[in-house]
């Protein structure tokens, strides 16, 4: 099937991916999950391996496991076909059989448009913060990058259990005091797709895709001078979290990110003792029972572990989120200030702006022939440049234009370079818009916005003699207004929940510098024979590990705080506004993004050092949360690995998780005569102090009439730290909305702290 979102990264993983997510398949047997209710291991069995092991023999003599899960889940995962499956289901203890999904990857000036750099001193730079640990699951790490070099690095900490695993090209000397692990996880992947082939790829933690090293570096790589991507965004490159360790986890190969490799990771990275997870990677939408990533998150937070994941690149289009569960900071994409113009100069004298990364020689310095694709091919979608579909004879020596869709952006490049042209215009189409993504092109080109392209093409079919150049002028920063939301990033409302709002916030994803791997060019195409250190790609695959690194700084500075603390204060001090007041823009829209764009606003890591207050969540807070979804016991033990019933006299509202953001859900009626029927919806929420003493009042604003929104009290007073107070808020319908959505914000502040939550009101 087609995938028609494109996925705004050059990795080779995410192009294979291109043909979407589903269940994978064969004709007989199957990977399938098998959740155990461990409490209910019959007296006969000393181990509950022994047990595991007998039920799969019940049903299948000759399966065996793949995996046994001891952390994630309580069970194993194993070949049955779909027959054997459904049998397994019957036995005794078993809670659930779930199918193995595939997922996708979700494909330096981030420190100083962060305030990073001029904030050095305020970050811990003491021991703590070098006993953080970062766990990235993802493609594996190319350990030679200078990113994960350890000068100046102590002794691993002590609170590491975790190894070097030794395999194709990789050994145990790969790893030192920054890359302090590395694992890889096959079994899953080789079950259903064969063995793996290593004259392609290795089978060890090494990266030969580059993915994994780009958002392990971005989370915690080390400080290194001199990074560029031949000579574009050069400077001193740096993870968020550069004095960090770093282990990484190899659970993404050429067909794909396999459910069973990915919990059995998660299983690892619990055992080895990480502080933050990081995966940029998603599947589709599944309740959180059913949800490997989400279920694997849960008992992640139980052990005090951050996880961080991609929103996804499925945006602009509403409803596109990944990785929704409450208890996983989810975090969609935003740009830089800086951007590499290359101009289209066209032969009527009129220039347009664009954007690349193309190095090389550039174009003779005249005006060339100008051809559309789809004026140079035979198929009915040559205009997308895909391979094979433009007649040589007719590119010859020309720029040609080619328009974005299906295919890989740099794929088009490399098809008009085949087909003899000598260059390219990359036009959006109405599904990116204005976005412009800049890419390490294989010949002279730029891609440019809807607009601008639809003006060329205009050039292009009047002009009897069309023709144009390209002119690229390097790297620009102080790009305004900065930030705003990218258009691949994924929006709400959570389809799954939409009582929470996702996504939790944004942050850098789009032309991210980050390392490379040496097996693989900065295109990842395989005609690609340049090699580069360091790479610039985009998505919120580069997004998550800056959060992931900010999560780790935090966590240094603070070590007995909550995932849930550490994310509220992420959250409660991220800006939706720019310095004059206006609203972070959408790319897509040129309009003002919303939180089911941004979420609580793009994340601010110094104000998140010292956020006042934060909204604390414990394990069982999430539970309450599960038995206000309606959960069955069996559903919650498939999550919380224990057995868990819900009061039967107890009220659960899912208004009641103290979660730092508001998504609320309110009906308007016409009452007989004609007037407004009220609707009206509470939310309760408890703060805790994490600062001085202090009385925070409360300030509200809307963006409609149609809905009043009361706060009770107004004010609250903290003596001491970690002193907590509650307050309830009410959102009451007045009249008809005009509008599906409105939107609001309610901030706490003492004079110096202000501690921000966005509303989102859907009319149901």
């Amino acid at each position: 099937m087609e995938k028609k979102i494109e996925i705004p990264t050059v990795s080779v993983i995410g192009i294979v991916l291109l043909l979407g997510l589903c269940h994978v398949s064969m004709a007989e047997k199957k990977t399938y999950i098998i959740h155990m209710a461990k409490s209910e291991m019959p007296a006969s069995f000393e181990d509950h391996s022994h047990w595991y092991d007998s039920s799969l023999k019940s049903v299948s003599e000759s399966a065996e496991m793949l995996y046994t899960y001891n952390n994630v889940i309580h069970g194993f995962s194993t070949r049955l076909t779909p027959e054997e499956a459904r049998e397994m289901e019957t036995r005794p203890g078993i809670l659930s059989v779930l199918p193995e999904l595939r997922y996708e990857l979700h494909t330096t000036r981030t420190p100083t448009f962060l305030g990073l750099d001029q904030n050095a001193a305020m970050f811990p730079e003491s021991d703590s913060a070098s006993d953080v640990i970062v766990g990235v699951l993802d493609t594996g790490a190319w350990p030679e990058s200078p990113s994960f070099d350890d000068t100046g690095f102590g002794p691993v900490p002590s609170s590491w259990k975790g190894e070097c695993e030794i395999g194709t090209n990789f050994t145990k000397s790969n790893c030192n005091k920054k890359l302090i692990g590395a694992r890889y996880f096959a079994r899953g992947y080789e079950a259903t797709l064969g063995p793996i082939d290593e004259s392609k790829e290795s089978k060890s933690p090494r990266d030969d895709d580059g993915h994994g090293t780009h958002t392990s570096t971005t989370a915690a790589g080390s400080i290194v001078s001199g990074a560029s991507l031949f000579g574009y965004a050069a400077g001193t490159a740096r993870g968020m979290a550069p004095r960090a360790r770093v282990a990484v986890y190899k659970v993404c190969w050429i067909g794909g990110c396999f459910s069973s490799d990915i919990l059995a990771a998660m299983d690892k990275a619990i055992d080895d003792s990480v502080n933050v997870m990081s995966l940029s990677l998603g599947g589709g939408m599944s309740d959180y029972y059913r949800d490997s990533v989400a279920i694997g998150a849960f008992a992640a937070m139980e052990k005090g572990i951050l996880v961080s994941c991609s929103a996804g690149n499925a945006g602009p289009s509403a409803y596109s989120l990944s990785n929704v569960a409450p208890w996983i900071t989810t975090v969609g994409a935003g740009t830089l200030d800086r951007d590499f113009p290359a101009f289209v100069s066209l032969g009527n004298g009129k220039n347009y702006s664009g954007v690349s990364l193309f190095k090389g020689d550039s174009l003779p310095g005249k005006l060339l022939p100008l051809v559309y694709a789809g004026n140079v091919t035979n198929v009915t979608n040559g205009n997308l440049c895909m391979t094979g579909t433009l007649i040589p004879e007719k590119v010859k020596g020309k720029i040609v234009l080619c328009d974005r869709g299906i295919n890989p952006r740099v794929q088009k490049g490399s098809v008009v370079k085949a087909a003899g042209g000598i260059g390219m215009v990359l036009t959006n189409t109405a599904a990116n818009g204005e976005e412009l993504v800049a890419d390490a092109h294989l010949l002279p080109a730029t891609a440019v916005g809807e607009t601008t392209g639809k003006v060329i093409k205009d050039y292009l079919f009047s002009d009897s003699n069309p023709t144009a150049t390209i002119m690229f002028e390097g790297t620009k920063v102080g790009i305004e207004p900065s930030p705003v939301v990218a258009a691949f990033s994924s929006r709400g409302p959570n389809s799954i929940t939409p009582e929470i709002l996702k996504p939790d916030l944004i942050a850098p994803g789009v032309n991210i510098l980050a390392g490379w791997s040496g097996a693989v060019g900065p295109t990842g195409l395989a005609e690609d024979s340049r090699r580069v250190g360091f790479n610039i790609i985009s998505g919120t695959s580069m997004s998550c590990p800056h959060v992931s690194g900010l999560a780790a700084l935090l966590k240094a500075a603070h070590p007995d705080w909550s995932p849930a603390a550490i994310r509220s204060a992420l959250m409660t001090t991220a800006y939706t506004a720019y310095k004059n007041g206006n609203v972070i823009q959408d790319v897509s829209t040129g309009k003002p993004s919303t939180p089911f764009d941004h979420g609580s606003g793009h994340v601010d890591p110094v104000s998140a050092l010292n956020p006042g207050l934060v909204y604390d969540l414990e394990a069982e807070d999430y539970l309450n949360f599960l038995c206000a979804l309606n959960y069955t016991s069996a559903q919650i033990n498939s999550l919380a690995r224990r057995n868990f019933s819900c009061g039967a006299n107890k009220a659960y509202s899912v208004n009641d998780l103290n979660y730092p953001s508001f998504a609320v859900s309110l009906q308007a009626q016409m009452g007989s005569t004609g007037s407004t029927g009220s609707s009206l919806v509470k939310h309760t929420r408890t703060l805790t102090s994490v600062g001085p003493p202090g009385t925070y009042k409360v300030s509200i604003s809307t963006s409609s009439d149609s809905v009043k929104i009361s706060v009770n009290p107004g004010a609250l007073t903290f003596s001491q730290t970690n002193e907590k107070k509650s307050y309830t808020v009410t959102f009451s319908a007045t009249s008809m909305p005009s509008n599906t959505n409105e939107f609001g914000r309610i901030e706490w502040s003492d004079g110096k702290h202000v501690v921000g939550s966005p509303v989102a009101i859907s009319w149901t």
